[in-house]
């Protein structure tokens, strides 16, 4: 059996995803955050450098 673990963002935290994007947490909401992006490695483009 797998578990995951579920890991809580928090409004300032700085994340790195798998794909080579780095960015910090700029809104909480109940199932999904806002992430500004400030460094990005892969071929993917944001419009206003924000991920969801």
């Amino acid at each position: 059996m797998i578990l995951k673990t579920k890991k809580i963002a928090k409004l300032g935290n700085h994340i790195l995803f798998k794909n080579g994007i780095k960015g910090s947490v700029e809104k909480v909401n109940e199932y999904t955050v806002i992430v500004n992006i400030t460094e990005n490695k892969s071929y993917l483009e944001f419009e206003g450098n924000r991920k969801i």
